[in-house]
């Protein structure tokens, strides 16, 4: 759960992540997704980038813009990149010098890869200088949706910011420098299912993943920048848990290694279906996994254990977002 401001360097001649169960002989035209719809012709496949950023930029939009040709090639309609895809600041200073708005250049790079691949791209923790820029000088934690027209579909901003300490081990201090958003974004509905977006931290609130899933996500993301520490004792236990009362897929894509000489990110990008199976997981390096998404399996278990009907609201009250469009 890694605030923006901390450094997280990335080599390129990325190693595949293992998919399980990834489908054999998935090929397509150079950097052009089939992009197929949710309820015809084969499953959806979506892809989950782990990355190693540093503060260059140009570097880190090199490495992930690679990662989407690669997966739009092997037919992916939907690419998720982590918190800091952007980049990750050695300081607070540097990550707010750095930062741009969500109309600003690097955006708009993203905007054209999304058209020449054809793809829906998740870009999950840009940092963001809002309106408010110039009287807070305070930047967001900005997740991105682009559709494969380019066009920005929603933006939702991190609501809970990570300020913990470990003794000895991790201090963060997100709220020293991030504004957090102030609202839960109605899911989005794209090729792989209704989408439905967080950011790192948020993946500890249970609320928020109810809150979707009552609106009518399918599918909830947690692109993220966790640490050695919290990421080897707390991340897959979270997102399995998350997939389970949410009967949802969660998609996490992750940073992963060494940032700089202060910091290691822990990795693990990986999808969990609503059953709370990993179906899909990265290994050490940079690289990508793939899951297919299975709309029609994610109804079975909805219906055999409705935990969504059992929900005693009269007990303990309701949690909610805006309604999926």
């Amino acid at each position: 759960e890694n605030p923006l401001g901390f450094p997280l360097g990335f080599p390129l001649g990325f190693p595949l992540g293992f998919p399980l169960g990834f489908p054999p002989g998935l090929t397509s035209p150079p950097c052009h997704s089939r992009c197929r719809g949710a309820m015809a012709g084969p499953r959806p496949l979506v892809a989950v980038g782990q990355v190693t950023s540093t503060p260059d930029k140009e570097q880190n939009w090199a490495a992930c813009a690679g990662l989407v040709r690669e997966a739009a090639r092997r037919g992916a309609c939907l690419v998720c990149l982590p918190e800091g895809f952007d980049y990750i600041g050695c300081d607070t200073a540097q990550t707010l010098r750095l930062a741009e708005p969500l109309d600003g250049p690097l955006m708009g790079r993203y905007a054209q890869l999304a058209r020449d691949c054809g793809v829906w791209l998740s870009l999950g923790g840009f940092h963001e200088r809002g309106q408010d820029w110039e009287t807070t000088r305070r930047i967001y934690n900005c997740h991105a949706l682009l559709e494969p027209t380019g066009r920005l579909v929603a933006a939702y901003r991190k609501t809970h910011l990570c300020d913990v300490e470990l003794e000895g081990r991790v201090t963060m201090r997100e709220s020293s420098f991030t504004n957090p958003g102030t609202e839960i974004v109605p899911p989005v509905s794209t090729p792989a299912g209704k989408l439905g977006l967080s950011i790192c931290y948020d993946l500890r609130f249970p609320e928020i993943s109810l809150a979707l899933r009552r609106a009518g996500a399918e599918i909830l993301t947690y692109p993220s920048a966790f640490t050695v520490p919290t990421g080897s004792a707390h991340w897959e236990v979270l997102l399995r848990a998350r997939a389970i009362e949410s009967q949802c897929y969660v998609v996490a894509a992750a940073q992963t290694g060494k940032n700089h000489e202060h910091r290691m990110s822990y990795g693990h990008a990986l999808v969990v279906d609503p059953w709370g199976a990993v179906v899909a997981q990265c290994h050490e390096g940079t690289g990508l996994c793939y899951a297919e998404i299975d709309l029609e399996y994610l109804h079975r278990v909805r219906r055999e254990i409705p935990v969504n009907n059992h929900r005693r609201p009269d007990l303990y009250g309701t949690v909610a977002a805006p309604l999926a469009p």
